[in-house]
């Protein structure tokens, strides 16, 4: 059977919808967030949206979990900066705004090599291997400071030569406009990536890599080929990020940096093509807000992580598609009111968590900060018990709330999901 006409007029037009909604909120965003600060972070977005989702090629899409993808970004931040220097000093005629392809050929080249080795096995060796080399790479930083500059950094200078069509990429909107272009022209390269017989064959890899090899194709050179492209985008992205702090450090090959890319990755929803996009923006936010905030920041992030785990394996992403076909059905005013529980027993759990987590911290600077903090509008003193049990005893009815409510929302849940079926 043939489809009508209008169908496949229809289907095409919600097929581009979702990629013109995007362009126009890259090319908007600026507009409406004029200040230095938001086209800043706006700009570290886009550069986040390449790199986590060049690693959900891996992880999504692959089921290979990495712990040393930020070898390749890295990798490719450091010779981005050294073509970059090249060419202001003349020795190479490169454009500044092609600049990041040379850091997604070096991402590709570092991937030739250590991916043929990284390759050969799978799952748990595959992640214990990927977190070795990163260890190693990072440690070859500080060996050899001739080509990453040592503690200092790798420094260069983004405005090189005459403006071309009066652009000079100074002004932060100019590098944004050409970050958001990377980002645009990045994310369309690889989701169609997904679409390829390649990348459906890589899928096949993750869920049974057994029955590849039984019908002829090689699962290990389907690994390596997806590792190898995965690289080549993360090199660009780490190309965008040299030409936006115009410095590279030691820090952007660490194993911190990768373990980023798989928090938020997995935060934002790895089964999911735009899962990482969500997570690349969290993660920009966290990294700038969130870590003034608190100096705890990094445990709360993981406490979202393990939560994230016990509660929504699939994401944020994941969340967001199972209450739209939900709402599609219409059946999500059914769960308005278990959601409005289980949000409100969630954020008493939270903040008692919050406060005692802020207690901890504050009492083992006592020394410096005193005794007194100030939290979420409550003055409290670290050496007084009743503040230590106040916070423990919110945390623990926040807790059982949380669980009471959890579980009836997911009865409530399985009843709909019941009645759905045909």
């Amino acid at each position: 059977m043939h489809e009508a006409p209008g169908a496949m007029s229809t289907h095409r037009r919600l097929t581009w919808l979702p990629w013109a909604l995007f362009a126009l909120a890259l090319l908007m965003a600026p507009l409406v967030l004029r200040s230095s600060l938001a086209q800043s972070l706006l700009t570290q977005m886009g550069i986040a949206i390449i790199v986590c989702l060049s690693y959900n090629i891996l992880l999504g899409q692959g089921g290979m979990l990495s712990f040393g993808h930020a070898v390749y970004s890295g990798m490719g931040a450091y010779l981005a900066m050294h073509t970059l220097n090249l060419a202001g000093a003349g020795v190479l005629p490169v454009p500044v705004s092609l600049v990041p392809i040379a850091g997604g050929i070096a991402g590709l080249l570092v991937a030739l090599l250590l991916g043929w080795v990284t390759t050969k096995k799978a799952h748990t060796t595959f992640a214990m291997i990927t977190l070795g080399v990163g260890e190693l790479v990072w440690a070859m930083a500080l060996m050899f400071p001739g080509f990453f500059g040592g503690e200092g950094g790798l420094p260069g200078n983004r405005v090189q030569g005459q403006p071309v069509l009066g652009i000079s990429l100074g002004p932060r909107i100019e590098l944004y406009y050409l970050v958001a272009i990377y980002a645009f022209v990045c994310t369309a390269l690889m989701f169609a990536f997904t679409r390829t017989p390649l990348g459906r064959m890589l899928n096949a890899v993750r869920d049974n890599a057994e029955r590849v090899q039984y019908v002829g194709y090689d699962a290990r050179k389907v690994r390596y080929l997806a590792f190898v492209i995965a690289a080549f985008f993360a090199g660009i992205s780490g190309g965008l990020a040299a030409l936006n702090f115009e410095i590279v450090t030691s820090e952007v090959l660490s194993g911190p940096r990768s373990g980023a890319y798989l928090l938020f990755t997995f935060l934002g929803g790895s089964t999911f093509f735009f899962g990482p996009i969500i997570g690349a923006i969290l993660m920009v936010l966290a990294y700038v807000f969130l870590s003034e905030l608190t100096q705890a920041w990094l445990l709360y992030l993981g406490l979202a992580f393990v939560l994230m785990v016990m509660y929504a394996p699939g994401g944020i992403a994941g969340v967001v598609v199972l209450n739209w076909r939900l709402a599609a059905s219409g059946r999500l005013r059914q769960v308005w009111a278990a959601y409005l529980a289980l949000a409100g027993s969630g954020l008493v759990f939270l903040a008692g968590t919050a406060v005692l987590i802020e207690l901890v911290y504050h009492r083992r600077q006592h020394d410096t900060l005193g005794p007194q903090l100030e939290f979420m509008g409550l003055r409290l003193d670290t050496l007084a018990p009743d503040a230590w049990l106040g916070a423990a005893l919110v945390l623990l009815t926040g807790l059982g709330l949380f669980e009471l409510t959890r579980r009836q929302f997911a009865r409530k849940w399985q009843a709909i999901a019941m009645e759905a079926r045909p």
